[in-house]
């Protein structure tokens, strides 16, 4: 004989939770599903351990999507203030880092607490290490087959994310449940992931492992961020390179401005007039690593020589090779330590106001697993808290 509820969400990630708590604050009967042995690992792990919950500069525009005007509705419906005010309620100590980021003073242990404590209610139930099997339209909802048992249920909520951190337990099965009732699914790919680059790079930057430097990285499409680059036995990374690589393409260069903070060509003329003698590794080597400098030149990005000795435009073009230095990745890390996966179920299916399926009713998308990806800095997680909440109010 078959369990009977209301709703059944998979998955007990930020969205899956979060949705769970508010249907269950209107009295649904809600099951969570989850494959995993406990909830929230994602959540876990984010931010070092300290989750970057959300940010106070939140708008449509921080993030990817096939419809640049989807999110506007849930994001506008459950805002950051309200997550803030919940963090709050439960006493959690937060502070703010660069960019409005907002991170928990303590642990990310705190917010995995808060979301078990707000589905901890009599109508929710939770159930781990749960396979399923096989999903079908029934007459009145859904019927799953499970390791539990069959279930049936009138509401039913794919909360199971993305690709990325496949060590987390990230699978496939949200696309395939999309794919089963006939809905797109927008080509996925790693975002918010390091940069590996060329064997002749790679090895000419390898001894460069663990230097991070201010940038500014641009890419092909015109996208530009101003943040850390960090040198890495594989290639690059640091925020400014997780941020741009969500708009890179495979093929494609990236433009690197070394020295985003410093007005390079009224550094070398007051050097050149104050200590002609002076080398240009010298004078760079004031605002750059050392080490940094040292490969630019080995490479023949720049040439080092007493000041006096440029003549013309080469110190000029000395300052434009170091704020257009262009980088050719081979690839991405790929899935493995991306913190997002790009694409997804077509969000043109879906409804902007309550994240359930046009055309198979009752059948709701949540979080990662649709084609909806926010920039680093607690975009994504206010994405799971406002597509959570407002299926929730819904299912």
């Amino acid at each position: 004989m078959s369990k009977k509820v209301d709703v059944v969400v998979i998955g007990a990630g930020a969205a899956g939770l979060m949705c769970a708590a508010e249907a269950g604050k209107r009295g649904r009967q809600v099951l969570v599903l989850d494959h995993a042995k406990k909830p929230g690992r994602k959540i876990l792990i984010s931010g070092g351990g300290r989750c970057n919950f959300t940010n106070y500069d939140i708008s449509a525009h921080q993030y990817l999507c096939g419809n640049p005007h989807f999110v506007k509705s849930a994001l506008s419906q459950y805002t950051q203030w309200d997550f803030i005010g919940l963090v709050s309620q439960y006493g959690i100590d937060y502070e703010e880092r660069d960019h409005g980021q907002l991170f928990c003073q303590e642990s990310a242990k705190d917010i995995v607490n808060m979301l078990l404590a707000e589905v901890d209610q009599p109508t929710i139930e939770q159930q781990y290490q749960v396979g399923v099997t096989h999903i079908a339209a029934a007459e009145h909802g859904f019927e799953l087959a499970t390791t539990l048992g069959n279930i049936e249920c009138e509401s039913l909520v794919i909360a199971t994310g993305g690709l990325s951190m496949p060590k987390l337990g990230a699978t496939p099965f949200g696309y395939k449940v999309a794919e089963q009732f006939g809905l797109p699914i927008i080509p996925t790919t790693a975002g918010l992931v390091p940069f590996t680059l060329h064997k002749e790079d790679k090895e000419a930057f390898a001894e460069l492992s663990g230097v991070a430097v201010p940038s500014e990285i641009e890419a092909q499409d015109g996208t530009v961020f101003k943040e850390s680059l960090l040198f890495t036995h594989r290639g690059l990374s640091g925020p400014a390179v997780l941020q741009i690589s969500s708009f890179w393409k495979p093929g494609q260069t990236v433009q690197v401005n070394l020295v985003p903070n410093v007005d390079i060509d009224r550094l070398l003329a007051t050097a050149l007039e104050k200590h002609p003698n002076q080398t240009l590794k010298t004078t760079l080597t004031k605002i750059l690593p050392k080490r940094l400098v040292e490969v630019l030149i080995a490479r023949q990005l720049i040439i080092d020589k007493p000041l006096k000795q440029f003549q013309g435009r080469q110190l000029a073009q000395v300052s434009e090779q170091l704020q257009t230095w262009q980088i050719l990745p081979n690839g991405t890390e790929g899935y493995r330590t991306a913190e997002v996966t790009l694409g997804g179920v077509d969000t043109n299916v879906l409804s902007s106001k309550t994240m359930e399926c046009k055309h198979v009713k009752g059948l709701y998308f949540v979080g990662e697993v649709m084609d909806v990806t926010g920039w680093l800095g607690g975009y994504n997680f206010q994405w799971a808290w406002s597509s959570g909440y407002v299926s929730g109010q819904r299912v």
